[in-house]
């Protein structure tokens, strides 16, 4: 990456930079690979946060089918973890894992479930998994919520054996002018379910899968407690990736949690040939970052203070402008032969576009996949009827309260007086992007298309070829699109 004029002397947030076109022979978006460069080669470069509030085994499902990865938070039980991570391991790749109920479920408990999915439907099946219908929310409009959904479903579903393609799947859906496939198994099990925009998806993306063609997740193991003990725990139970994070993760116990975690994994590599990466920070300097590879990361997470449900920098004054703190610690991860994520401060598809362009190996988003049917929060609804989920930071007092719940009352008590975080937000559903998947799109064509303006077919030549230049906060504004007239 080049700037367009020189390089100023002071830090740069994503908003203050843009990126200028070059000629350019890349001719379509499809042409691009879009495979992380941070040593996972994750078909698509995201990650979601292990944010409590956001990443869980339905987030975890969802973005490892469309190519990317979840981390699972560390405040979490290692065996809720351990189930979590076999639920995920066990969930089909190429068709969503389907929402279901008995034909005596009552609608209410129907409907309570439906918001887990952005395709809306839960599938009835019998004590053999056999599928005997669908019901959808219109179903329900007007039924009382005690009626059981035996009484409302349709048995005249679209069902497709564990062997369809995503074209097939699509052709069936167009002639029988259905919602959602079924596939089921060789002795008529359900497997799962598609959408016919599910089923473009799955022509267009690839699942992010291990060695044995499951999918991909990764577990945070915080520095604090037991970590070489909980790193072993998670290996054994087959997370790909583990993730030691704290706010400042340039400190001693951060680099003690490391050495020791490192010769469990490396031990579980020698006994196993599988090798899980270790991921470490946040930190937003280049001497954090050779820190802490020295120490023994493989992945540097980069970010202080840029994500929306972090206080720090308005309390503390710590933290960097994340374009500048991604720019400076790629390159000293790039010198020694290690990558970074670049974690906080996304809000549109032009910030992922730009950590990469800084040379990001991923980029880890939060709050703006806290708002969608896959987020682990209850859907909730606002006096005018507006869907949102809750969301909270994870050093705010309700996650420390969560994270000290062993502890005493008057220790938790205490530990709780202290917040760098936001305990409440409402992060409402984008009624045109309500799922993640729909998120997933629109990061994925913006980044492409970035990729087709700087002339690069895959992530490395994107970071190699992108020019950079400044802008005002009123160049920023005129490029923001206007969804009424202005006058």
């Amino acid at each position: 990456m080049r700037f367009l004029t020189s390089r100023p002397a002071y830090d740069l947030t994503y908003h203050d930079v843009f990126m200028a076109p070059n000629r350019s022979n890349v001719t379509s978006r499809l042409d691009v690979d879009l495979t992380s460069t941070d040593g996972l080669n994750l078909p698509l470069p995201l990650v979601v946060a292990n944010m409590t509030a956001i990443s869980g085994r339905r987030m975890a499902e969802t973005i490892a089918r469309r190519g990317g990865i979840a981390v699972l938070p560390q405040d979490i039980p290692v065996d809720v973890l351990t189930q979590s991570i076999a639920r995920v391991k066990a969930a089909p790749t190429l068709f969503e894992t389907p929402i279901t109920v008995t034909a005596t479920t009552t609608i209410g408990e129907a409907l309570n479930l439906m918001s887990k999915r952005a395709h809306g439907a839960v599938v009835v099946i019998d004590e053999n998994r056999i599928p005997l219908g669908l019901v959808s929310h219109s179903a329900t409009v007007g039924v009382d919520r005690y009626a059981q959904v035996h009484e409302v479903m349709t048995s005249g579903f679209a069902l497709l054996g564990p062997d369809a393609t995503p074209q097939e799947v699509f052709d069936t859906l167009s002639a029988t002018r259905q919602r959602l496939a079924i596939s089921v198994d060789h002795d008529s099990s359900l497997i799962g379910v598609m959408s016919a925009k599910g089923a473009l998806r799955s022509a267009i993306y690839r699942p992010a899968l291990d060695a044995q063609a499951r999918l991909k997740i990764a577990v945070a193991i915080g520095i604090s407690g037991d970590a070489p003990g909980r790193a072993e725990a998670l290996l054994n139970a087959d997370a790909d990736v583990l993730v030691l994070d704290t706010a400042h993760g340039h400190q001693q116990r951060m680099i003690d949690a490391l050495s020791a975690v490192r010769p469990v994994r490396d031990a579980f590599e020698a006994k196993t040939g599988r090798r899980a990466p270790l991921v470490a920070g946040n930190v937003v300097t280049a001497e954090g970052v050779n820190d802490l590879i020295e120490a023994g990361a493989d992945v540097i997470k980069v970010g202080v203070g840029p994500g929306a449900m972090c206080t720090t920098r308005m309390q503390t004054g710590v933290g960097r402008p994340q374009f500048s703190a991604v720019l400076e610690c790629a390159e000293a991860a790039r010198n020694q032969g290690r990558a970074i994520w670049a974690d906080g401060g996304v809000r549109y598809p032009r910030d992922v576009a730009l950590a990469l362009a800084a040379g990001a190996g991923n980029v880890m988003i939060g709050s703006w996949f806290a708002g969608t049917h896959e987020s682990t929060g209850d859907m909730l609804h606002d006096p005018d009827g507006r869907a949102y989920k809750e969301s909270f930071g994870m050093a705010s007092a309700r996650a420390v309260r969560n994270r000290t719940r062993g502890q005493s009352s008057f220790d938790r008590a205490k530990a709780g007086l202290f917040e760098e975080g936001i305990s409440s937000s409402k992060m409402y559903l984008d009624p045109q992007r309500p799922g993640v998947e729909d998120l997933v799109d629109w990061i994925a064509a913006g980044v492409r298309s970035s990729c087709t303006y700087a002339g690069a077919r895959n992530l490395d030549e994107f970071a190699e070829r992108a020019v950079i230049g400044l802008q005002s906060s009123s160049g920023y504004d005129e490029g923001r699109p206007l969804s009424t007239s202005w006058s």
